[in-house]
């Protein structure tokens, strides 16, 4: 996934689900603002806004290590 755009598969998920960027904050506790960053990929979103928003929209996240054993 070299080209993944994050904000765009949020701002998709969203839609999907049938929010606002409003409804979305409100049900992720979180400021309307803060939806339209992460949805423009902005770097100055903070780690558990963003985790809010992916749990209020069903999004499990998972980081697999390239290091080996």
């Amino acid at each position: 996934m070299v080209n993944f755009d994050l904000g765009q598969f949020i701002n998709e998920h969203r839609k999907a689900a049938g929010l606002t960027q409003i409804q979305l904050a409100d049900l992720a506790g979180i400021g309307k603002t803060t939806v339209f960053d992460i949805e423009k990929n902005k770097k100055s979103v903070r780690w558990d806004s963003l985790m809010a928003v992916l749990d209020v929209l069903n999004i499990d996240v998972q980081f697999i290590s390239p290091l080996k054993k």
